[in-house]
């Protein structure tokens, strides 16, 4: 029985799979998109975003840091950590979490595994919005358009009180 257990851990030691998680981040983080198994590119999604959130995160000097740190510690290869705060983090920064995607692509020839494209979601342009387009558009949310309807009564009626105030 496996309660409690909700580790992935791929057939290896908890060293192993450390350094392989480490290795799969790393390479994410380089290429924003690699290919590997699909068990492999789920148990990766669990392990990095929490990292690329730390990246978000701190407004001090101090705060970011110590998050540049405890990336290190995960990750052990400066040049990602240092794409992943420089490149990655900024970019994401308005999102809410679910910073990666998996695709799977079928089975590989070899040995029959399937096989998944996980990918950072930002760096996609032919999936996300362009740079012009994300900008451009504001939060949408689940609900009637009734916000809308309000903002404009208020702006008009702001501008019937200015008038009024004018004369």
């Amino acid at each position: 029985m496996r309660h409690g257990d909700k580790v992935k851990n791929l057939s290896r030691t908890k060293a192993h799979r450390d350094a392989l998680l480490s290795n799969l981040a790393s390479q994410l983080i380089s290429h924003k998109r690699i290919v590997t198994t699909v068990t492999k590119a789920k148990a990766l999604r669990t392990y990095i975003e929490p990292l690329i959130t730390k990246s978000t995160k701190g407004q001090s000097k101090e705060q970011v840091t110590h998050q540049y740190r405890v990336v290190f510690s995960y990750l052990q290869d400066k040049e990602a950590v240092k794409e992943l705060f420089t490149v990655v983090g900024p970019k994401v920064a308005g999102r809410p979490g679910g910073y990666t995607r998996v695709i799977k692509l079928g089975r590989r020839p070899g040995d029959n595994a399937e096989q998944a494209l996980i990918e950072l979601v930002d760096f996609n342009e032919i999936y996300g919005k362009g740079k012009d387009e994300a900008k451009a558009t504001s939060k949408k949310t689940r609900r009637a358009g009734g916000s809308k309807k309000k903002a404009e009564t208020t702006k008009t009626g702001e501008a019937a009180k200015e008038e009024k105030a004018a004369e």
